[in-house]
C-alpha cells in the first residue's frame, strides 16, 4: 500500500478515528485504525465494538492496500506536521511496517495485519431519512446536558430518538432525564421517518456524531433498527449499537398544570445564578428563588461559606413563591435558550418546574426543586 494525501485532510480523518478508540483495551487490534487505499481514495476505519467510524478520503494512491496502525500515535504525529505538508504513507508488506514520511520527518510504525480488525456487521435498518444538519444539531444539542451518568440506570446513558405526537401532527423528538432534569425537544418529521423505532442513542455516539454536524449546509442520511443507528454524510458514515433498554414514560414528569408564569432574560438570569452560587458549598449548590410581584430575589445561604442575594426585575404576577432549586441544573437549563427571554412556570414549591423559550413549545425542559 502506498499513498499520498494533504495534511489537513489526514488529520481531519485520523482525529475522527481517534476519538472513537477507547484509550483503555484489552484487545490491541481496537486501538488501531483500518487504512484502506483504493481507486483515488483511502478509508479509515476505528471503532469500539459499540461505535464504528468510516471515514473516507480522496488521496493519490499509488498502490492499493490496506493496514492498521495505532490511531493515537499516527494521529499525534500528523497533528504535529507542518501546515500544507504533503504526507506519503507507505506499508511494506515483508517488514510489517508503515512509513510515514512528510519533508525531511520519517517515521515507522509498527502494524497489525488488517484480517484482525473487527468489522460491524451491516443490518437491515427499518427506517431511512435525511435531515438536515441544523435541525439533528439543535435536537442533540439541546437534550444532551441531561443524559443521565448513572451506570445503574444504563437506559437513561443516551438520547431517546423517536416519533411522537404534538399539536401540530406527528413529530421527530428527542428526549433525555437523569431522573433531577428533563429536556423534550421536537423537530419536523422527515420524510420517510414515520417508522422510525423508538431508540437510545448512547452518549459518546451523541458525541461523535456532534461533529458530522457543523456545516450548515450538510444533510444528513439517518437509518435506524431495533439494535443499530447510522448516521452518513457523503464521506463519513458512522454507525452505532443503541442502548438495549426501555426509556421510561417521561410524558407523566412533564407537569400541564403550572400556572404561575415568570418570565426573564435568559442571560441575566443565568449571570445572576452563577454569580450567587459563588458561595455555595460544593455538594449541594441550592440557590432559593423568591418571587413577588415583578421581581425575583436569588439567594444562597451556606454556613460553613457566606451568604448571597442579588434582586433581578421580571415579568411575575401571581403570588408570592419560595422554590429551592440546584444551580447547575438551572444554568445549564437557562444556557438552552436562544433567541427569547425563558418561561418558567411553577406550581408549588414542591413540584417539579417546566421552562421553555418564550411562546415556543418545540424544546421544553423540566426540572425538579430542591428544599433549602
Amino acid at each position: 500500500m502506498k499513498f499520498s494525501i494533504e495534511r489537513a485532510a489526514l488529520l481531519k480523518a485520523v482525529s475522527q478515528a481517534q476519538s472513537v478508540v477507547e484509550r483503555r483495551n484489552t484487545i490491541p487490534i481496537l486501538a488501531n485504525v483500518l487504512m484502506e487505499a483504493a481507486d483515488a481514495e483511502v478509508s479509515f476505519r476505528a471503532t469500539d465494538l459499540d461505535i464504528e467510524v468510516v471515514d473516507k478520503t480522496p488521496a493519490q494512491v499509488e498502490r492499493a492496500g490496506a493496514t492498521t496502525v495505532s490511531a493515537v500515535i499516527l494521529n499525534e504525529i500528523v497533528r504535529k506536521l507542518p501546515d500544507g505538508a504533503l504526507v506519503q504513507l507507505s506499508e511494506e508488506p515483508a517488514t510489517g511496517r508503515l512509513t510515514v514520511s512528510a519533508g525531511r520527518s520519517h517515521f515507522s510504525l509498527a502494524t497489525l495485519p488488517k484480517e484482525d480488525f473487527p468489522v460491524m456487521a451491516s443490518s437491515e435498518y427499518a427506517s431511512n431519512f435525511s435531515c438536515k444538519a441544523p435541525a439533528l444539531r439543535r435536537l442533540f444539542d439541546k437534550s444532551k446536558f441531561a443524559i443521565s451518568t448513572e451506570e445503574t440506570r444504563y437506559y437513561l446513558n443516551g438520547v431517546y430518538m423517536h416519533v411522537a405526537d404534538a399539536e401540530g401532527g406527528k413529530v421527530l423528538r428527542c428526549v433525555a432525564t437523569d431522573g433531577h432534569r428533563l429536556a423534550r425537544v421536537d423537530a419536523d418529521l422527515p420524510e420517510g421517518a414515520e417508522t422510525l423505532p423508538g431508540v437510545i442513542v448512547p452518549r459518546k455516539t451523541v458525541g461523535e456524531m456532534r461533529k458530522l454536524l457543523d456545516d450548515d449546509e450538510a444533510t444528513i442520511a439517518v437509518s435506524v433498527s431495533e439494535t443499530k443507528v447510522r448516521f452518513a454524510t457523503p464521506g463519513i458514515t458512522l454507525t452505532s449499537k443503541v442502548i438495549d433498554g426501555t426509556f421510561p414514560d417521561y410524558t407523566r414528569v412533564i407537569p400541564t398544570g403550572n400556572t404561575r408564569k415568570l418570565e426573564v432574560d435568559a442571560a441575566e438570569f443565568a449571570s445572576a445564578v452563577d454569580r450567587v452560587a459563588t458561595v455555595s458549598s460544593e455538594r449541594s449548590r441550592a440557590v432559593k428563588l423568591q418571587l413577588d410581584e415583578d421581581r425575583l430575589v436569588l439567594s444562597v445561604n451556606a454556613p460553613d461559606s457566606g451568604a448571597a442575594e442579588e434582586e433581578l426585575a421580571v415579568a411575575y404576577g401571581d403570588e408570592r413563591l419560595e422554590i429551592g432549586f440546584n444551580a447547575k441544573y438551572l444554568l445549564e437549563i437557562a444556557s438552552q435558550v436562544d433567541r427569547e427571554n425563558a418561561v418558567f412556570l411553577f406550581n408549588s414549591s414542591g413540584d417539579p418546574t417546566l421552562m421553555r423559550e418564550g411562546n415556543d413549545t418545540s424544546a421544553v425542559y423540566v426540572v425538579m426543586p430542591m428544599r433549602v
